[in-house]
């Protein structure tokens, strides 16, 4: 099994910029897709981003694109969330996935980290 831990979240104010990490241990090994989804208070859990095993193909959904960057360190099993420019609607916590394939749905995704808040006040 894998196991994912989020970190880098936080308070911040609109138009700052705060780094999510997602640390894997584990079968790591069988680790191709990572991704990035969010969920505000009553709300779906929605994609935000996802990246290929090799670290290209990079996915962003249209309402963080030019404003967040996906990376990831396969030496250090690890995947990051830059984002910037945020805004009050980026308010949510933030969920670390890993799965065998690239996709935008949250039911593809078989490992999950615990989540992390981001809140951005106006």
């Amino acid at each position: 099994q894998v196991h994912l831990v989020e970190s880098g979240g936080g308070l911040v104010q609109a138009g700052g910029s705060l780094r999510l990490s997602c640390a894997a241990s584990g079968r790591t090994f069988s680790i191709y897709a990572r991704g990035w989804f969010r969920q505000a208070p009553g709300k779906e859990r929605e994609f935000v981003a996802t990246i290929g095993r090799s670290g290209g193909s990079a996915n962003y959904a249209d309402s963080v694109k030019g404003r967040f960057t996906i990376s990831r360190d396969n030496a250090k099993n690890t995947v990051y969330l830059q984002m910037s420019s945020l805004k009050p609607e980026d308010t949510a916590v933030y969920y670390c996935a890993a799965g065998d394939v690239i996709a935008t749905v949250p039911t593809a995704y078989q490992y999950w980290g615990q989540g992390t808040q981001v809140t951005v006040s106006s």
